[in-house]
């Protein structure tokens, strides 16, 4: 991509320019802020480093690459996490810059930062990027601080330290100081204070006068002066403001540079926007619905009223991917008004699609619906799988979401191209936690500075996938080793036999090791479902979503709840606990909250059950149905959970059943009413819409080496 790099001057910014040359980007611009009065040397502002920027007109020659620059004129009026575009605000001068750099060189898509800890700084470039349709770059993002420090000087970065304002650090002592010849002494403040090393907490900031990418030219810093802002005794705060300084030419025959480099450089003028923008309207065609079109909609919802699951997809559909999904997004939003909710509550989403090459008008369709501005406490997260739709006799869209009732959930959401794990840049977050449980979004094996699959097949990608996967939980201080309670993998059909066998050996061994690093005591034992499907996003072999109990303090010794035999009568039906029910059964407590729960029925299981073996296969079913319902309220009223704790209740079908799914839907419909009937309607309240959802796979299996589940349920309740 061809980038404008944001240049403070210091070493972040230059140094996350090397690494858009080292994944294969151009720097074509640069692009500064700096105060009004040049003899200003630090504006009080939360987002821009000013010091030294007297220096920084000479980086175009030094670099020969034109430089846009632009005086603050805002200050820091939104000074909330997550910004909006606020009149007057300093964010909004960066916006008017970048506006100008794409103005003038109309090919640039991509713009570079030097933001490592900050989400308020990085946050407010992403939001600009947004509106200009750029890619954020941010290469130094969450990288260990200490390591990237001794990167920078290794790789040339000459920077002196230009601000102070930390314990440990002298303005008269320590100002103008090379930062290769500070290295140990900034090492020695972090053993004895804890300060960053990197100055991420303010503790100090550097000056770049020479790197890799200076091909013509030097800074040569003559004279200076200490300005001392706080005589505090313990932490004084003291500026360098530069007096005199020269270029010293370097040997370049290949330079072409402007002479003086004053054709080169750019003043910004004009003003910022003065009202905020208006969000991106949905197209109101898909408002009203054709009412046959409503005629062949079918819905599900989970019976919990502060925590539910809304499910809608279209019976056999004969229009294309757009019109169905626009059909199924208008009636979930229509269900989420009618409940009293909107997109904003939603914390997940899975999209189903029946066809992989039509991710792209899948998406456009989507964000019509889920904007950023709709969800101001954070986008969801999502999955997209491509599942056999049309072959179970779906339409071509199939839309599940998790709804709260509060705004209670911790989204993350990085837009920036980064080392730290793959972006999403759109409206869908890498995770939500909301009531102890981090729903993450299904991770493929991207490598994440250059979203490029990893091309060593499905155990390459698997590992991948998980190490985004660990490098998420970081971010919620907790590890996918020791506080996952189910991964879900789904495997394209593209993966070989051979590859299936060994992805759940090479997922334990993966944690196993994770945890030996981590020495972590309390560790939840995860349980798998591994899912057969046609195709994932990207042609990926693997996607892995975890799912993980992440409250603070937890004590896990609930999570063997699921070996308590419990008193009282559950022999419905006329079924009577045996030992080997267990074997089809994966369950796990989480601190009396959480219960997780995953039914495999297998041939096998089917042969167990069916002892006339003259049964017609709908009366199969229908025992299967049965057998099913029976084990899960089993579970649910062992562990002292009800079926209105019930968030999400999925049944995975295979499709070699050959069953329709209208037929499927009145078997398990009746299953259900059958145990409300013998409970004396204490189980499930009989609701319009069925609590379950029917989800058509190729396979499915408790390990990646047996996928020959032919229903599957996956059972999720939360206690509140």
């Amino acid at each position: 991509m061809k980038v404008v790099a944001l240049v403070s001057g210091g070493k972040d910014s230059c140094y996350t320019m090397m690494k858009c040359i080292e994944y294969g980007h151009e720097i074509v611009a640069l692009a500064n802020l700096l105060p009004i009065d040049d003899s200003v040397d630090e504006l009080d502002s939360y987002m821009y480093q000013t010091v030294g920027h007297q220096i920084i007109v000479s980086y175009a020659e030094c670099m020969n690459v034109p430089l846009f620059r632009r005086r603050i004129r805002g200050s820091s009026r939104h000074q909330k996490l997550s910004y909006q575009m606020t009149p007057d605000d300093e964010v909004e001068d960066m916006f008017v810059l970048l506006s100008e750099v794409k103005r003038q060189i109309p090919s640039i898509t991509a713009v570079s930062s030097g933001a490592i800890a900050s989400d308020y700084q990085r946050l407010r470039v992403e939001s600009i990027c947004s509106r200009l349709g750029l890619v954020s770059l941010a290469f130094l993002w969450k990288q260990d601080q200490t390591l990237l420090l001794q990167e920078m000087i290794a790789n040339g970065i000459k920077a002196i330290l230009v601000k102070v304002a930390a314990i440990g650090l002298d303005p008269a002592k320590h100002l103008g100081k090379d930062l290769a010849f500070m290295e140990p002494y900034l090492l020695k403040l972090k053993e004895l204070y804890g300060s960053n090393v990197c100055g991420e907490g303010g503790e100090y900031e550097t000056l770049t006068l020479d790197c890799p990418l200076f091909t013509n030219a030097r800074i040569v810093l003559d004279e200076f002066q200490v300005v001392l802002h706080s005589p505090d005794c313990i932490a004084p705060v003291g500026v360098l403001h530069p007096s005199t300084f020269h270029l010293e030419k370097k040997e370049n025959p290949e330079s072409n540079s402007l002479e003086g480099g004053s054709g080169l450089v750019f003043e910004v003028q004009g003003d910022g926007p003065n009202t905020p923008e208006s969000t991106r309207q949905q197209d109101d065609g898909n408002v009203g619905l054709v009412e046959h079109t409503r005629n062949r909609l079918h819905l599900s919802k989970t019976e919990k009223d502060n925590t539910f699951s809304i499910c809608c997809w279209l019976e056999d559909s004969s229009t294309g991917m757009k019109e169905d999904l626009e059909t199924v997004l208008t009636e979930i939003e229509s269900q989420l008004l009618k409940h009293g909710f909107n997109w904003q509550h939603v914390l997940y989403i899975h999209l189903y699609i029946s066809d992989m090459g039509e991710f792209s008008v899948a998406n456009e369709t989507y964000v019509k619906f889920i904007t950023q501005g709709k969800c101001p406490f954070g986008v969801p997260s999502r999955s997209t799988i491509e599942l056999p739709l049309v072959q179970a006799g779906f339409g071509k869209a199939y839309v599940e979401v998790l709804v709260a009732n509060d705004h209670s959930k911790r989204v993350l959401h990085v837009q920036s191209i980064s080392c730290w794990a793959p972006s999403c840049i759109g409206p869908y977050s890498q995770a939500t936690l909301h009531k102890s449980v981090l729903h993450m979004a299904g991770q493929l094996g991207l490598d994440p500075p250059t979203m490029n699959l990893r091309n060593e097949g499905a155990i390459a990608e698997l590992n991948q996938a998980l190490t985004n996967s660990e490098a998420i939980a970081e971010s919620f201080r907790c590890s996918i080793s020791s506080s996952a309670i189910l991964f879900v993998v789904f495997c394209s059909s593209r993966t070989t036999p051979s590859e299936r066998n060994q992805l759940h050996e090479k997922f334990v061994s993966f944690l196993d090791l994770a945890n030996s690093s981590r020495r972590v005591s309390n560790v939840l034992n995860p349980m798998f479902l591994y899912i057969l499907v046609p195709d994932l996003p990207k042609r990926a072999l693997v996607e892995v979503k975890p799912v993980l109990y992440v409250e603070e303090d937890t004590e896990t010794e609930d999570e063997t709840r699921q070996d308590q035999s419990g008193e009282g009568d559950y022999s419905y039906w006329g079924y009577k606990p045996e030992k080997w029910h267990q074997d089809c059964m994966q369950n796990r407590v989480v601190d009396g909250k959480v219960c997780v729960t995953v039914l495999s029925i297998s041939a096998e299981v089917v042969r167990k059950l069916h002892e006339d073996s003259a049964e017609e296969k709908e009366e199969q079913l229908e025992r299967v149905s049965r057998f099913c319902v029976y084990l899960l309220n089993k579970t649910l009223l062992e562990n002292s959970f009800s079926w209105q704790d019930i968030t999400s209740l999925r049944i995975h079908f295979s499709t070699s059943l050959g069953v329709s799914i209208e037929r499927l839907s009145y078997i398990y419909s009746t299953a259900f009413r059958e145990l409300n009937e013998m409970s004396h309607g204490g189980r499930v309240n009989g609701l319009k819409e069925p609590i379950f959802n029917l989800v058509p796979v190729l396979g499915a299996g408790n390990s990646s080496a047996s996928l020959d589940n032919l229903i599957t349920c996956e059972l999720f309740a939360l206690r509140s």
